[in-house]
């Protein structure tokens, strides 16, 4: 008996999970395979603790751990938007239902040797020891305009083109400081690098206006996460997929992708033939598919102390902008804790990551983790940032990127819109 999918899913990471649960609520036939017997992919969260000290070669952990199960380590460590896409599209599925989410407790970034709070808002510009008296009230201004600001009413552009003028000439028309502008290009419209001063400024004013919008919801921070770890994720999606009649097949190899006419006919896994229209995956099931663009390097750190000068918060995000080390790109330190149920009792779980841009990852880091010190226990990783080859249309497979250095998750979901609108041929509408 041949077995016929509308889609087939390779590998259970957040975004493959995401549109499987997607595909499966608008009617599509869905099988959903992995060849690890756990969810979450590259993505996954780890436990029991030794897992992780398993995973990474390294002796221990210590008894002074805690229980080994009251741990759940996320690989890939991302915070949510508060009022982002990501949101959107749980509120929408309704995934909400098998989840928690806390607050994170703090917004910080890192200037000359030390940590500040991001200001979102305009008291927190008043108090900002980040910038002098003029510049709060030209920052203050910016932000109103931003959080104004409606793309459908030209009334509120101020007389300038959003999709002509720079971010660089939007910045002097507020007459931002170089100090400003650094933190409001990389640590509240999340840049990661200099390249979008020169880009036309309306994603930089969505991006203004998303944080502070996700800040008015959630004080300390714009930032959520959830209780037990991001892999509660990929398991809400699939529990969604399979509410809507998805099938899934965990631990099981995939011998080989069919093709018939340079497309896609069928998945054989086990030695079964299932066949299939399209075809989702990760980038491990299709190596000859992608092209690697890059190097990320991620520590996980274990701490016994919250991060100084964050005023003691249980989480945080922290940004190092890529002109305060002469680097090209941005280091992130995410912190979380016991407070988020993935530690044992007074532990603190920080991730510091950045994209590779020399031959010693480690020393890149370096910075970061400096921030963190005394560490308890480090677990390094490099991985290669890969893109899809091509469209996938014509072979009917598309491939997600693999995840990058940054610790929010609104790349991620600039890649998830991209692939459903590729699939479906309609745009991904989870907020309207």
């Amino acid at each position: 008996r041949m077995q016929e999918y509308d889609i087939i899913v390779l590998g259970t990471g957040l975004k493959e999970c995401i549109l499987s649960g997607l595909m499966s609520q608008s009617g599509k036939k869905v099988l959903h395979i992995d060849k690890n017997p756990y969810y979450g992919g590259e993505s996954a969260s780890i436990s029991p603790l030794e897992q992780l000290y398993k995973k990474f070669k390294v002796p221990g952990p210590a008894k002074t751990m805690g229980r080994g199960k009251e741990w759940n380590i996320d690989l890939i460590p991302k915070f949510f938007m508060a009022n982002g896409e990501l949101v959107k599209i749980l509120v929408h599925t309704e995934v909400t239902r098998y989840l928690d989410f806390k607050v994170v407790e703090g917004s910080y970034v890192y200037k000359a040797g030390k940590v500040h709070k991001v200001p979102g808002t305009e008291e927190e510009a008043q108090a900002s020891d980040l910038m002098g008296m003029f510049d709060k009230r030209r920052f203050k201004k910016l932000l109103l305009f931003a959080l104004n600001f409606d793309v459908r009413n030209p009334r509120t552009y101020q007389d300038m083109d959003p999709n002509k003028t720079t971010t660089r000439d939007l910045f002097c028309r507020f007459d931002l400081g170089l100090d400003v502008m650094e933190f409001t290009g990389h640590a509240i419209a999340l840049h990661s690098s200099e390249n979008y001063l020169d880009q036309p400024c309306l994603e930089t004013i969505r991006r203004i206006k998303l944080y502070s919008e996700s800040l008015s919801r959630h004080n300390p921070s714009p930032y959520i996460y959830p209780v037990y770890g991001l892999g509660e994720l990929p398991q809400g999606f699939a529990r969604l997929s399979a509410e809507y009649g998805g099938t899934f097949l965990l631990n099981r190899a995939v011998d080989e992708i069919v093709m018939d006419n340079g497309k896609v006919k069928a998945v054989k896994s086990d030695g079964k033939l299932f066949h299939c229209k399209q075809l989702i995956c990760d980038p491990s099931y299709v190596p000859n598919r992608v092209r690697k663009v890059g190097r990320v390097i991620r520590v996980i750190c274990l701490l016994n102390h919250p991060v100084k000068n964050t005023h003691d918060a249980n989480s945080c995000q922290i940004i190092l902008p890529q002109a305060q080390l002469n680097r090209k790109s941005d280091i992130y330190i995410s912190v979380v804790s016991y407070a988020h149920n993935v530690a044992s009792d007074g532990v603190y779980i920080a991730t510091v990551s950045t994209t590779v841009e020399t031959s010693n990852p480690e020393k890149e880091v370096q910075p970061g983790l400096e921030l963190l010190e005394p560490i308890m226990q480090k677990f390094v990783s490099v991985h290669n940032l890969v893109v899809p080859n091509e469209d996938g249309k014509r072979s009917q497979i598309f491939v997600s990127r693999s995840y990058d250095s940054t610790n929010h998750f609104e790349t991620e979901c600039e890649d998830i819109k991209d692939m459903y609108h590729r699939i479906t041929g309609a745009e991904l509408q989870a907020g309207d």
